[in-house]
């Protein structure tokens, strides 16, 4: 059986991947990957992510997460300062540690912090270095996937 974090891991990553207008098609869509879920279930579960609907020309209205990747790219186009002090990322266990040139570690914890994903729960900054919390349940993918909208991938 698949936990919860896991489920609504799997909601986040198909509303931001493709344009979903009903709760029946992202009920399918959650089935052919393997969860069985109620629509009670769900809409509890868009609820908790907060999802809402905007305006989309081909299929009138879609599913939107905040801090997803419509959201994220907006909030990306400001620029890339100070996320050009990143230099590296390791993780361990349930956890990661981002390293920075001097000065930068609060800057890019605040714009990893802006993100407002499901999968980092928060940042706790230095000089230097980040550590980053991540949810229960979010593999080291998930956070590099939620990452690369600041970061260049080969950097990860």
């Amino acid at each position: 059986m698949k936990s919860k974090t896991q489920r609504l891991l799997a909601i986040r990553r198909i509303i931001d991947r493709e344009a979903v207008s009903n709760q029946e098609e992202l009920l399918s869509r959650l089935k052919q990957e393997g969860f069985e879920v109620t629509q009670a279930t769900l809409s509890r579960d868009l609820k908790f992510l907060e999802a809402g609907k905007v305006p989309d020309k081909e299929k009138g209205y879609i599913y939107m997460l905040p801090g997803g990747k419509q959201d994220k790219e907006r909030s990306v186009s400001m620029g890339n300062f100070p996320l050009n002090g990143f230099i590296s990322i390791e993780f361990t266990r349930d956890m990661a540690v981002v390293k920075t040139h001097p000065g930068y570690a609060g800057s890019i914890a605040s714009a990893i912090d802006e993100l407002n994903s499901y999968e980092i729960m928060g940042t706790i900054a230095g000089d230097d270095t980040i550590l980053l919390i991540p949810r229960d349940d979010v593999g080291k993918e998930d956070i590099k996937n939620t990452l690369a909208v600041l970061f260049p991938v080969e950097q990860l």
